[in-house]
């Protein structure tokens, strides 16, 4: 007799009513989804603090000499940083802190996950559905390697944990999220985190940083934000000088 009501979508528990949960009116449902899932598994993880590290993803370990180079040092810096910042786990339930995470891909991103991989340490990669769809770099740790749909909320994820930022050379992606850091800490709506840019050469040949302010777009001070480095234990001294606090990696 009730054969209609049953069939309804009306009559589907919300939570198992997938054309519902994938419907406009719960766009904002989804996006907090995004936000609870990650962090669930990052608190699972002990992990309190981060380093982020941005670039290419076009760039391999067997590119040209720059980019090999580039590669390289991103490696040699998730590696060292997570020996030296925290990441690794102690007894008792410390805290993981400067814990690597990057955008997830190939590239730079895949070398920084692999020198934390190096040392038998925890990385996280924020990975994004993309129309060619985004594939996971093999390095990052597989409980903290995550896929959002929304830029907004990867990019949150991205900084909210962030003790620093370190960027590699890049193109457009790297670019926004460069720049994204750069406007949270210009306007305060971030703590004072050292942000390091590496290879200073590269940099300057694509952003002419003192022509901003040589057009009043930018005030001097603002070139204060950001340190240049050329190889992977510049970038660690850098971050040091910028005020990053090692946690305690206990054996």
């Amino acid at each position: 007799m009730n054969a209609a009501q049953r069939a309804s979508p009306s009559y589907r528990l919300a939570a198992f009513d997938q054309d519902f949960l994938l419907s406009d009116p719960m766009r904002g449902v989804r996006f907090l989804m995004e936000y609870a899932k990650a962090e669930s598994a990052l608190r699972a993880w002990g992990v309190r603090s981060t380093l982020v590290v941005f670039g290419s993803a076009r760039i391999g370990e067997n590119g040209d000499g720059q980019h090999s180079r580039w590669y390289a040092e991103a490696r040699a810096f998730g590696r060292l940083a997570s020996e030296r910042g925290g990441a690794l786990h102690g007894p008792n339930g410390q805290p993981r802190d400067n814990v690597i995470a990057t955008g997830g891909g190939p590239g730079i991103m895949g070398a920084a996950n692999r020198g934390a991989h190096d040392v038998g340490a925890p990385s996280i990669g924020f990975n994004i559905t993309l129309p060619n769809e985004q594939e996971p770099n093999p390095w990052s740790t597989p409980e903290l390697t995550f896929r959002f749909h929304y830029f907004a909320m990867r990019k949150m994820h991205l900084a909210m944990r962030a003790n620093a930022l370190v960027v590699f050379p890049g193109g457009f992606g790297t670019f926004d999220e460069l720049f994204e850091l750069l406007t949270l800490r210009q306007t305060d709506k971030s703590p004072a985190i050292p942000i390091v840019l590496f290879d200073e050469g590269y940099w300057r040949s694509v952003i002419n940083f003192d022509a901003l302010v040589q057009h009043g777009m930018i005030a001097p001070g603002d070139l204060e934000l950001f340190r240049f480095a050329e190889d992977a234990e510049g970038v660690w001294q850098a971050l040091l000088a910028g005020g990053l606090k090692p946690g305690e990696n206990i054996e």
